[in-house]
């Protein structure tokens, strides 16, 4: 799947399929973030992989915007440096990378949680100089219902030539 077809067609994907994903593929999603620009190159990132079934259960209960992560076969954990004044932005492309990463190898996933997870912080011992701003749960979908298919804006809405108001097309 190329870059395009993975950015059209990526579905937030809130049911898994029983079953682990392989360690080469949690290793290419990682991999994918890592290599991921960032402002000044300061990487004010860090990626919690976990694949503990007790783990990710206790994850469900904690993101109440997630619970379906109980159900996922991984789940990476995303905490920011809080001196950074552009982690949030950094860490929102890394995840990008990594949810087109996974669906580009049929492996579903979803943005849980926000910001100040001091809980999820607990739970894994992340320390206080680190903001968790999300859990990405990753699993193969249990079903696509549909394909990919997206209700967007018309790109008149949304999109401007030059300046504002000035149709693009």
């Amino acid at each position: 799947m190329n870059v395009y077809e993975a950015v059209t067609t990526v579905l937030a994907v809130r049911e898994f399929r029983e079953g682990p994903v392989a360690d080469e593929m949690i290793d290419k999603i990682i991999e994918s973030a890592r290599l991921t620009g960032s402002s000044m190159n300061r990487q004010p990132w860090h990626f919690i992989v976990v694949q503990n079934r007790d783990t990710l259960r206790d994850i469900g209960e904690l993101v109440t915007s997630g619970p379906y992560n109980a159900q996922a076969a991984f789940a990476v954990v995303v905490a920011i440096e809080k001196s950074s004044p552009f982690g949030v932005s950094d860490a929102s492309r890394a995840i990008q990378s990594m949810m087109l990463t996974a669906w580009s190898e049929g492996i579903g996933s979803n943005w849980t949680g926000w910001v100040g997870m001091t809980n999820i912080a607990t739970l894994l011992s992340i320390p206080n100089s680190l903001d968790v701003i999300a859990v990405v749960p990753f699993g193969y979908p249990k079903k696509i219902p549909t394909k990919g298919i997206k209700s967007r804006k018309p790109i008149k809405e949304i999109a401007h030539r030059e300046q504002f108001g000035a149709p693009l097309c």
